[in-house]
């Protein structure tokens, strides 16, 4: 087997990371404290964090109470020193965030929905921001599509987005990384977040302004699938040789699904129970703009036909649009600690 030898730039940056991470997570630390925390010796903790303090990343915020020994001086990271921006885009609107890397939003925004128009709309949007905001180091996308590593794979009905790769053009064009992801894959994970639950088994459901789409998460992990075609849920059969979604559609055709008639009720407590016995999740959150607790109950008391009660996951509502924004955040701060010099 070949060695590969590591540039000395390889071979620091995850030291970097782990220091950076550190601090943003302890909010301050001593040399000793990280030492302690990160299992990195002092003299190495001491060499990285000069250059860092050099930088400006990190800042020295005073010393120690004393032991009886030389009082330890404390630092903490400089939260405005790299900012993240966060964007998701949907049929209706066009939804950013410009946030601080200890997640302080400095900025958020509403435009138009790009979807109907061009990407290059999407690219203009960015390239203010970073205009704006020339601390700006990291970018996260939401798309309401399947995303394989930057690349929207399956989005219909817009088909000058399919087959596009969003990640490799835009980091490409701004030299700032980039990470694309299903807007229900960030959804999930922005729950987690918000009401710690990231170790959880978690289903997110949307039926949305797309058709309906959900976001899963296995024991912390979110699940993309081998095609990252995981969480398509619109193509579940269910009876009567209707998919899912064909399940839910009423009359008009043309407008947003609205839950409210029992065999939709019926479609939604199948999918629920499909989850219940493959998956066993713990939680199954809905849009808190699409449901309300009596639907919910409704909904649960159906579930019970096929699957005993007691497997049934809590049928919980949440802020979509509030989640969906904090995932993403969490997915461009994870940028920021690990491919940021």
């Amino acid at each position: 087997m070949t060695n590969v030898i590591k540039t000395p730039k390889e071979m620091r940056e995850p030291l970097i990371h782990r220091i950076r991470a550190g601090l943003i997570m302890m909010g301050s630390a001593t040399k000793a404290e990280l030492c302690q925390r990160l299992g990195i010796s002092f003299p190495t903790i001491s060499k990285f964090m000069a250059q860092m303090e050099q930088d400006g990343e990190i800042r020295y915020t005073g010393d120690d109470d004393s032991n009886g020994g030389r009082r330890a001086k404390r630092y903490s990271y400089d939260p405005e020193y790299m900012l993240g921006l966060a964007i998701f885009i949907e049929k209706n609107e066009t939804n950013y965030s410009i946030f601080n890397c200890i997640g302080e939003v400095k900025e958020q925004g509403t435009k138009p929905s790009v979807l109907q128009q061009d990407v290059q709309l999407l690219a203009d949007l960015i390239e203010s921001l970073i205009e704006k905001y020339p601390r700006l180091r990291s970018i996260a996308i939401g798309v309401p599509g399947a995303v394989n590593n930057g690349k929207i794979i399956f989005i219909p009905p817009y088909q000058q987005f399919f087959d596009y790769d969003l990640k490799g053009e835009f980091e490409s064009r701004f030299q700032i990384p980039v990470v694309v992801e299903n807007d229900m894959n960030a959804s999930v994970l922005g729950y987690a977040s918000n009401f710690e639950m990231e170790n959880e088994s978690l289903v997110y459901l949307y039926f949305g302004q797309n058709g309906p789409g959900s976001g899963i998460m296995i024991n912390g992990d979110v699940v993309r699938g081998s095609t990252f075609f995981s969480g398509e849920i619109s193509f579940v059969p269910q009876y009567d040789n209707l998919t899912f979604h064909q399940a839910l559609l009423m009359e008009d055709r043309n407008h947003r699904v609205v839950i409210a008639e029992d065999s939709q009720i019926d479609a939604v407590a199948r999918l629920i129970a499909t989850f219940a016995a493959i998956l066993n999740p713990r939680v199954v959150v809905f849009c808190d703009d699409e449901v309300d607790e009596a639907l919910l109950a409704r909904i649960a008391d159906r579930g019970s036909a096929y699957i005993p009660q007691n497997h049934l996951p809590k049928l919980l509502m949440s802020n979509w649009r509030q989640d969906y924004l904090t995932g993403l955040q969490h997915l461009a701060l994870n940028l920021m600690i690990t491919d940021c010099c």
